[in-house]
């Protein structure tokens, strides 16, 4: 209603960093508002995001124009001399100008986009695949990211956590544990065809503004295996084998080969697995002291969770919707290893890069 437009704008206008901030980042903000605007008048600051991880995301205006500030969490003494992922995307058209960047004092301040949810935009799916997948090949192409990790290692010790946190037991559990094992021990990570990565290509990082998809959210990037941020998105939006077909040679630009399927398929998997367990961490954070969790996975479809998520009906700000949702997939990336098609892409895996 209107009323509620007014009032809510009202509201917003009320705020002030004073009031918003805490005490410990008030003054580094006002410096990075002096530094870059000359002054540290704010109009309004709205909360975008916050509370299920260490950021904590505003929509603030100065001078009538929005800006999007960002707090994460600080580290006292990084020196920044190298351009860091968020400001090489910026460069190159991918992510929102940035006007200021602080690692030590975990502050960034870049531009804001009026945006729209990509499925409401790119329809149907032969359209939105295509799009996503010129998108994956743009952050691609970037100059090569400085920051590295061992994703084996990472994925490896999230996997170790799970099962020595007994928050779900049973024999399928570790029956997809030991399939996650398989894969571990067989996909090549040792390949030096590293590419810049954003790794969190959820649909919460990709905005339509503007007349293009914008990538925010580079809190992940670092230098990767491509097929990463190619089975992350996919594991959004891609839902068959027809789909899949269109979007890997959408994002090659020719038919994909045996070992680039296999390839594909096996990181899905593991990308799902490494949401499961991060679904699974913030439940173990959210839930009750003394809550005993349900270990039946089976039943839980992510289609359905999907759904319910789509209606509004799963809050994954709480317990029961992170529980749930990290169920789901990890039943589906279970379904899918119970697969002829997992057995058939390892075996290929093992055969190229042994």
């Amino acid at each position: 209603m209107e009323w509620e437009a007014t009032l809510f704008k009202s509201l917003v206008q009320m705020q002030t960093l004073q009031n918003v901030l805490s005490a410990d980042r008030l003054a580094s903000v006002e410096q990075a508002l002096k530094q870059t605007f000359n002054h540290t008048n704010v109009q309004e600051i709205e909360v975008l995001r916050g509370g299920l991880s260490a950021s904590a995301v505003y929509k603030i205006k100065v001078q009538e124009q929005f800006y999007v500030l960002k707090l994460d969490v600080p580290q006292p003494g990084q020196l920044q001399e190298l351009p860091g992922a968020m400001e090489i995307a910026a460069a190159g058209g991918l992510a929102p100008a940035v006007f200021y960047l602080n690692p030590a004092e975990g502050i960034s301040l870049s531009a804001f986009i009026k945006s729209e949810p990509l499925h409401t935009v790119f329809k149907p799916a032969t359209v939105l695949l295509p799009a996503l997948a010129k998108t994956i090949r743009s952050i691609h192409e970037l100059p090569l990211f400085s920051k590295e990790s061992n994703v084996q290692q990472t994925v490896a010790g999230l996997l170790t956590q799970f099962r020595t946190s007994g928050m779900l037991q049973g024999a399928a559990v570790e029956e997809c544990l030991d399939y996650c094992q398989l894969v571990l021990d067989a996909y090549p990570w040792e390949d030096e065809d590293k590419v810049s990565s954003h790794n969190d290509l959820n649909p919460n990082n990709m905005l339509f503004g503007e007349g293009k998809i914008w990538v925010i959210d580079w809190d992940a990037a670092f230098k990767n295996d491509p097929y990463v941020d190619l089975a992350v998105t996919a594991n959004f939006y891609v839902n068959d084998a027809q789909q899949e077909e269109l979007f890997l040679e959408a994002y090659l630009g020719a038919e994909p080969n045996a070992e680039q399927r296999a390839r594909f398929f096996l990181m899905r998997q593991i990308c799902r697995m490494v949401y499961a367990m991060l679904m699974f961490r913030l439940a173990g954070y959210s839930s009750p002291e003394g809550t005993a969790h349900d270990s039946e996975i089976e039943s839980v479809r992510l289609a359905a969770v999907k759904e319910l998520l789509g209606q509004g009906k799963i809050n994954l700000g709480a317990y029961p919707g992170q529980f749930l949702f990290g169920k789901a997939l990890f039943n589906e990336a279970l379904q899918s290893m119970r697969s002829s098609r997992f057995n058939e892409s390892v075996a290929l895996i093992k055969r190229i890069w042994s």
